[in-house]
């Protein structure tokens, strides 16, 4: 019995997965399109609708969840489910702090491994290397991407009030976060506000560890992959 109500739930679960990973997308264009500048009436009540729907399908997707799971209190306390909470406490609260970027966070059930090609000896190895920590490489890879829209967030809050002319929004913001997190620093946009400051230093640091640590996983995987070829 378990098994036949499974192969029948097993599609209606992938695609209903499928749709709110759809829809947490779009609430992240649709939030970050709020930022922008001058919006048109027309399109901030058509935006304000959508996220009213969506908040409505993310609360009841999180009841669900609850009520299905065999153990509610782990979900509640777990990353997800506290990520959950706080992408659409706000709403309720009507408070000043916009939590949906943190929705972003939970597109971390989309990862998937690649397969690589093998070609020749020389690619082979180079192959075998990333096979060995392509775990490591997607989820640091998926991470930064993460980091870079939750960085442009953060520096739009703390600098667009005293600086609307270069952190005009959220799409804006995202070339400061790019040259912030690789440690570039050009010059052209920078914080004024002290918490903007510090909020700077700690997405640098983070930057740093985030270009060493796959770089040091690679070059180790691909040492140990040379070694065994030559044994």
């Amino acid at each position: 019995m378990r098994v036949w109500t499974n192969k029948i739930l097993f599609p209606f679960k992938r695609r209903l997965n499928l749709f709110i990973q759809s829809l947490i997308v779009l609430s992240l264009i649709s939030f970050s399109i709020q930022t922008l500048p001058n919006v048109d009436l027309r399109v901030q009540k058509a935006l304000d609708y959508f996220e009213l729907v969506s908040v409505a399908i993310f609360s009841t997707e999180y009841l669900l969840r609850i009520v299905i799971t065999k153990n509610p209190l782990k979900y509640l306390l777990s990353f997800y489910g506290l990520t959950d909470l706080l992408a659409i406490a706000p709403f309720y609260l009507a408070t000043s702090i916009d939590l949906r970027s943190i929705r972003i966070f939970r597109l971390f059930r989309l990862f998937r491994i690649f397969k690589l090609l093998k070609y020749n000896e020389a690619i082979n190895r180079v192959s075998e290397a990333f096979k060995e920590i392509k775990n490591e490489l997607v989820v640091f890879g998926v991470a930064t991407l993460f980091l870079l829209y939750i960085s442009a967030v953060g520096i739009y809050y703390f600098e667009n009030p005293v600086q609307p002319e270069k952190f005009k929004s959220v799409f804006h913001s995202m070339w400061w976060a790019v040259t912030t997190l690789t440690t570039v620093g050009y010059g052209d946009m920078y914080p004024m506000t002290v918490g903007g400051k510090i909020f700077t230093s700690i997405i640098v640091f983070i930057g740093m560890g985030t270009i060493a640590v796959p770089t040091g996983l690679f070059a180790t995987a691909f040492s140990k992959t040379y070694i065994n070829d030559r044994d």
